[in-house]
């Protein structure tokens, strides 16, 4: 388990050399704790390059690098542009402004990177990279001819030949030069990246979902590729797997406009789907409970006293207890047991519903015959065409309010009593009801 120790020992280390690099990559995204709690300390350590407790260029160049493993180049590039001369400076600047599009700026780093010492093979790639990116398709094929018998066994050439041939329309060889390029380095992250997104546009959505969860965890974390996963996620109705990813993405970028527009997305749909099952299950139900007592075999002595009770179905029947039938005067044993043989048919039994939260609805059902007034046609409107939020809507369907009228005969109280409905539900129901010409009722 990582520890807030672990984390803060790397990060406060007077040289932060591509070795302590790759150990803060394993500590900080082991866990949605360990990056929260990294997220904490490159705030820290801008605060104190801020207040003067943390100067020089090696602090610039600590904090450049922890905002390029957050995945915020412009960020990474303003503090790496103040980090000295170095081989890390100059190489990680260079991803910087190409994924910021400055890719000419980019080659000239990479270029610097190599005259200071970092592997020349690699920054050939990148340099071969960023001209692609740029446009200049032969440059870019040049230098990697130029390198092809060392770079025959080094991921980073094979990466960039499979871009180059994507570029080219060769989308066969580009994935055959990707793979390559992950058997040789299993945690490329952009080769996995690229690769994920040739794999969905042949149509391979699961393959896909593999390789970008296979990208996610190789840090630094592209943004795209927990976007991307969370589309193919959402598409395969992994509405929870796309709302950690897009909260992931969130928790290093919170103003991520798409990702914030499509978590809602996600969210909304996720209750959809919940609504929808609800409301199967509620149909299913809602067809046994309404069936008429009159389809069934009684004495008239128990059909009489039924329809003195009011109960008309079977679902009024079992908002009641053997109890309160057995008080209702001429109503007996022999009565009782007739019923309950009757309900056991069916599956059912007297009270189920009370004990089921049931008996509110009942109860809406009587106050509406008794109380409520007003046009039958808004009276019988049902509350689901009142367009209210998927919060408002559940909280009435906990109820059992299905018309207007049902829920005119509730009082404000009484919504605010339910768990989950707070006042701004209260306000948008109130809001529906006074276009409607209808209020709650008062307490």
């Amino acid at each position: 388990m990582v520890t807030t120790q672990d984390l803060s020992t790397l990060i406060e280390q007077p040289a932060f050399d591509s070795d302590i690099l790759n150990g803060m990559k394993a500590l900080a995204f082991s866990s949605h704790e360990s990056l929260a709690r990294f997220v904490e300390l490159t705030q820290g350590q801008e605060r104190a390059i801020a207040t003067g407790k943390a100067e020089g260029r090696p602090a610039a160049l600590k904090l450049g690098l922890c905002h390029w493993l957050l995945g915020r180049p412009r960020q990474a590039l303003e503090w790496l542009s103040k980090g000295g001369d170095s081989k890390e400076r100059h190489y990680y600047a260079g991803l910087c402004q190409r994924d910021l599009g400055d890719n000419a700026a980019a080659r000239q780093s990479f270029e610097k990177a190599a005259t200071h010492g970092w592997d020349a093979l690699v920054c050939a790639c990148e340099q071969a990279e960023s001209v692609l990116m740029a446009g200049d398709i032969d440059a870019a094929k040049k230098l990697l001819d130029d390198h092809g018998r060392n770079g025959l066994n080094a991921a980073a050439w094979h990466y960039v030949m499979g871009r180059l041939q994507d570029r080219l329309g060769n989308l066969d060889a580009a994935i055959d030069r990707l793979n390559r390029a992950i058997e040789l380095d299993p945690r490329h992250t952009r080769a996995l990246f690229h690769l994920a997104y040739l794999t969905d546009l042949h149509g391979k959505e699961e393959t896909a979902i593999d390789l970008y969860r296979r990208c996610i965890a190789c840090p630094p974390i592209l943004v795209n590729a927990l976007i991307n996963l969370a589309v193919l996620l959402e598409d395969a109705g992994d509405n929870t797997g796309a709302e950690q990813c897009l909260r992931r993405v969130l928790a290093t970028h919170p103003n991520h406009a798409r990702a914030q527009l499509f978590l809602k997305d996600v969210v909304t749909s996720s209750q959809m789907v919940i609504d929808e099952e609800w409301e199967r299950v509620s149909e299913q139900r809602s067809a046994i409970m309404d069936t008429p007592i009159n389809d069934f075999e009684l004495s008239v002595r128990s059909r009489n006293c039924l329809k003195k009770l009011d109960i008309c179905t079977l679902g009024d029947l079992c908002r009641v207890t053997e109890a309160e039938l057995l008080a209702y005067k001429n109503f007996g044993d022999t009565s009782l047991l007739e019923i309950k043989a009757m309900l056991t048919q069916k599956g059912l039994r007297l009270g189920q519903l009370a004990e089921q939260g049931g008996a509110p609805q009942a109860r809406s059902v009587m106050r509406t015959r008794m109380v409520v007034t007003g046009s039958p046609e808004v009276l019988n409107k049902p509350v689901t065409e009142l367009e209210l939020s998927v919060r408002s809507r559940k909280c009435l369907q906990k109820l059992g309010l299905v018309t207007v009228g049902e829920l005119i005969s509730r009082s404000e109280a009484e919504l605010l009593s339910i768990r989950n409905f707070g006042q701004t539900s209260l306000n948008e129901i109130k809001r529906r009801l006074t276009e409607l010409g209808v209020s709650l009722r008062t307490s």
